[in-house]
């Protein structure tokens, strides 16, 4: 059947991430603009305290009203099929942002044990010295979230696939715990992107993203972002961003804007070059264990194929030990050895000594996160680059 001309086309991630919230002023630029500025200035006195009271709409101050930040909201909120966006200084900065905007005194939270380390001592160092409680979870496990759950639960927070160990949640049925329990489930859709995720079509309140990541794509800045709906986001979220200040830069926000012009390309070519690494792993004898969801052998495969578009570019892995796992990382002549990912360059770090150090042994354990893990971010080099850069280190 041809499309109801008299019906708004509902456009793909790869085109809203080009054309959606173009912003333009009267020079008409193509690319959009830069607004480098603190302030912003008013016509008169009149039209200033109308702009304050927020009876006129305006930009007024760079900390939480900038037009280059609104158009980066706007964009990554038209992908992932949300009524609003706010961008953060860093991912880290959205996840603040959540706790302490949402919550209160005697709130209680439940997460994946299997989260980004720095996470887990935000939720552990830090904010419980303000009398937030966590608990901890195994991801896949729906019964463990809902017997976690007590009359002071308020919000569900998820990572999917998991960090570092591509974990993969089911999110439709956590969606439905969290109704039942009256909370919030936050999902973090950074390894995968609204160019291979819809959160919120699958019932989560709220996704948040360090856009450091793959966002950008390059490696170039930092910043967060949080999506979801107008009351929550452009209300609750939006009045502490203006008090509090952990506010994205105009640069950044430019930097990520076009980074989203190019996301579900980058996102299709990541993942084809993953699968090509994960696939060559399986053959190596020195590899214990394969963790990417591309792979049928993949605990969930099914359920990532079911409520993904695409598997990634994260793929981990285990050797024997920590030696192995560090001579293995210095050998390799194709990844740049860093915890950042997302990159167009390979990235590889060893999660115990580095992004997942700070949470103990024991924590380490419980998420399955051993001496000999490897994360390998995959960049966009030619895959039989990879594959031979991967089987030479391994040799």
């Amino acid at each position: 059947m041809a499309d109801d001309p008299d019906q708004p086309r509902a456009y793909g991630a790869g085109t809203l991430g080009v054309r959606a919230e173009t912003l333009r002023t009267p020079w008409r630029e193509h690319s959009p603009a830069i607004f480098a500025t603190s302030s912003f200035v008013f016509d008169s006195a009149a039209q200033a305290a109308e702009i304050f009271a927020e009876r006129e709409a305006g930009y007024i101050y760079s900390r939480f009203t900038n037009p280059t930040v609104d158009a980066f909201e706007k964009r990554l909120a038209a992908m992932e099929g949300a009524e609003a966006g706010i961008g953060t200084a860093s991912g880290m900065s959205a996840i603040m942002t959540l706790c302490l905007a949402l919550l209160s005194e005697g709130d209680h939270v439940v997460a994946s044990r299997t989260l980004f380390g720095s996470t887990i001592s935000l939720f552990d160092n830090i904010l419980s010295r303000f009398g937030l409680h966590f608990s901890y979870v195994d991801p896949c496990d729906l019964d463990a979230w809902r017997d976690a759950c007590t009359p002071a639960t308020r919000m569900l927070f998820v990572e999917t696939p998991t960090n570092p160990l591509c974990e993969i949640v089911d999110i439709a049925g956590l969606a439905a715990i969290a109704r039942e329990k009256q909370a919030r489930l936050v999902v973090d859709n950074c390894f995968l992107t609204p160019a291979l995720q819809k959160p919120l079509a699958l019932g989560a309140d709220l996704v948040m993203h360090s856009a450091t990541k793959y966002l950008d794509g390059q490696g170039r800045c930092v910043g967060g972002a949080i999506v979801g709906d107008a009351e929550t986001v452009a209300g609750t979220l939006f009045r502490f961003m203006r008090t509090a200040g952990p506010c994205m830069s105009p640069f950044n926000a430019w930097t990520f804007l076009k980074g989203l012009e190019t996301l579900k390309v980058r996102m299709e070519a990541h993942e084809t070059r993953a699968q090509a690494v994960a696939e060559a792993l399986l053959a190596q004898n020195a590899v214990q264990h394969v963790y990417y969801p591309g792979l049928p052998e993949h605990p969930q495969h099914a359920l990532a194929a079911r409520q993904q578009r695409g598997f990634g570019g994260i793929v981990s892995f285990d050797l024997s030990d920590q030696g192995a796992a560090w001579r293995f990382i210095d050998r390799l002549q194709l990844a740049s050895i860093t915890a950042n990912l997302g990159d167009t360059r390979t990235t590889v770090t060893h999660p115990a000594s580095t992004t997942h150090m700070r949470i103990g042994p024991e924590a380490r354990a419980r998420a399955g996160i051993g001496d000999g893990l490897v994360r390998i971010a995959v960049g966009l080099e030619d895959a039989e680059d990879l594959v031979a850069d991967i089987r030479g280190a391994l040799a």
